[in-house]
């Protein structure tokens, strides 16, 4: 029986990423020529290892992680505190995304329905990949609409926004540090965001007060007690 090689099959012309590609330049080839993952290389076009679709998209399924509920958290105590897993969600750069070569099997689509269970469309892993895609301009407009006025209740002004290859800078004081961890997280959960960099401060440290103390109480009561 004669076979194949490897050469009469492969595709010559390759889709890479270098080691210290941002998180969009590796998104906007995966979305424009339509594959499920691309080889990284280093300086020299040695490959040193892979990013998937799933790479990215771990990012946005650790945006939805919910908070712990507000029975359990000591107000401005929560932080982000992340494990080996979730550091990748956070990731910048190709080198920081990527996975050593590995075999894999993974879910390309899933169905979705309706209340009643009737099939009314089917998404992909393509599909979802498109909100890292997003302009900067959009998603600085969602941040402050989501951020500062419907989370934190305040003017849009009230600190620095700036984003940039979807990586969101947060500037400015506070009232309380509770605020502003629930700032940065909220930021998180806004389509398209790849990061953020919290250079927030914070004029009263109410990491020890806890819900229901009279006192020092911030827009995260209100917002936790949303949850």
């Amino acid at each position: 029986m004669k076979h194949s090689k490897v050469g009469a099959v492969m595709t010559g012309n390759v889709i890479k990423a270098s080691c210290d590609a941002s998180f969009k330049e590796v998104a906007h080839p995966l979305h424009e020529h339509r594959i499920s993952g691309l080889p990284v290389v280093d300086d020299d076009e040695t490959v040193i290892g892979v990013i998937s679709e799933t790479d990215l998209l771990a990012r946005q399924v650790e945006a939805r992680r919910p908070l712990p509920s507000a029975t359990s958290l000591s107000l401005a105590s929560y932080q982000l505190r992340l494990t080996p897993a979730q550091d990748q969600s956070h990731a910048r750069t190709a080198n920081q995304l990527m996975s050593c070569p590995v075999v894999t099997i993974g879910v390309e689509r899933l169905p979705v329905v309706d209340a009643k269970q009737h099939v009314v469309g089917i998404v992909t892993r393509h599909d979802l990949l498109q909100i890292f895609l997003r302009a900067d301009g959009d998603i600085l407009r969602d941040v402050m609409d989501e951020v500062l006025v419907r989370t934190l209740f305040l003017r849009p002004q009230a600190i620095s926004i700036m984003v940039r290859e979807g990586v969101v800078t947060l500037a400015g004081e506070l009232e309380h540090r509770s605020d502003a961890e629930i700032g940065v997280r909220t930021a998180h959960q806004v389509d398209g965001v790849v990061a953020v960099d919290n250079r927030l401060t914070f004029r009263l440290d109410d990491a020890q007060v806890r819900l229901g103390d009279p006192g020092q109480r911030g827009v995260a009561d209100e917002w936790l007690r949303r949850l």
